[in-house]
């Protein structure tokens, strides 16, 4: 266990890439509900909704949320060593 490979699988980089960016847009989906929230409850306005592709605030908002989960994922592949099997000289140990 103390042995780490220096490169992770290429399945492991892109497990974390794809559970990054699923990850990342529930995040801004989250968000953007509690924002929305607190907009009707306080009466501000403040522009974040859904629709990214009429506001630059939440299109920045959601590219951040998803680079952020990506990046996160991966150096947490990078830096996990992988999973090894159960061999007869460690169950012996």
């Amino acid at each position: 266990m103390d042995n780490k490979t220096s490169n992770p699988g290429i399945l492991r980089i892109a497990a974390a890439i794809i559970l990054g960016a699923i990850v990342g847009f529930i995040l801004f989906l989250v968000v953007a509900l509690f924002i929305g929230v607190f907009n009707d409850h306080m009466g501000m306005n403040i522009p974040v909704s859904t629709d990214v592709a009429e506001n630059i605030f939440s299109a920045v908002i959601l590219v951040i949320f998803e680079l952020g989960s990506i990046i996160g994922f991966c150096w947490k592949v990078w830096v996990t060593p992988p999973t090894e099997e159960a061999t007869e000289e460690m169950v012996v140990k």
